[in-house]
């Protein structure tokens, strides 16, 4: 296995996803490099179009920088990572550690002690029902689901982010301890700030999730927005 002194990431984007490579340029360190190969998507953000993806993945694995060794591996689609679950890890395989949007907002719920959630979707219902349902049936309680109703996710990548604070603001509930904004499309990251400092709480979208995961497990130092990277569970 060829290493250097960079900590080498690898990741899988759907072929229509406009916004997680700059959020990762805003939440990687200097000594960190991302590689990212694209898969297949076909829009609406459907169960079935997400389904869709499952078998992409372990050929998208296998084209990231073959031979040289990553700290991590994440795949980049919040509402696919919901529908396919464990069958995102057992297609990537085990050659560093897998993220996901859902299972590292997870991860981000218990290192900052939360089990209620505001649940906040740039997409349909039934496509927010997805992710909803997915977090309940981890333990947690979602006490509201807001959606945007967008179907295509380059619409939900040309939001402003006027526009994305004001609806986190609407979907935010007095029993919810965080605020979840899902959808690796959702240019969320550099509101996030905003956003907490509104409601008090800790916020949490999609991509900050997934990117604190993967440098986290990964035992790297990072800084970055939000109460999320203010905590690490090593």
């Amino acid at each position: 296995m060829w290493r250097d002194n960079l900590n080498r990431f690898g990741l899988i984007a759907l072929a229509t996803d406009l916004t997680v490579e700059a959020d990762a340029a805003r939440l990687l360190p200097g000594d960190c490099r991302l590689h990212v190969t694209r898969i297949a998507f076909d829009n609406p953000t459907t169960a079935e179009n997400l389904r869709r993806t499952g078998p992409h993945l372990a050929a998208a694995a296998a084209l990231l920088v073959p031979g040289v060794e990553l700290k991590g591996i994440g795949f980049a689609c919040t509402s696919a990572s919901a529908v396919l679950g464990p069958e995102v890890e057992r297609a990537i395989g085990a050659r560093a550690p897998v993220s996901t949007p859902v299972g590292a907002a997870l991860r981000g719920f218990h290192v900052l002690g939360v089990d209620r959630i505001a649940l906040m979707t740039p997409y349909l219902r039934e496509t927010t029902d997805l992710v909803g349902d997915h977090f309940e049936a981890s333990g947690m309680r979602v006490v509201t689901r807001h959606s945007m109703g967008y179907a295509d996710d380059r619409d939900m990548a040309m939001l402003s982010g006027d526009e994305v604070v004001n609806f986190a603001l609407e979907s935010d509930h007095p029993d919810a301890e965080a605020l979840f904004m899902s959808c690796t499309a959702l240019p969320a990251v550099p509101v996030i700030e905003r956003i907490e400092d509104q409601l008090g709480k800790p916020v949490i979208s999609a991509n900050l999730a997934l990117f604190w995961s993967m440098l986290d497990q990964a035992r790297i130092p990072a800084a970055g927005p939000g109460r999320l990277f203010q905590v690490r569970t090593w």
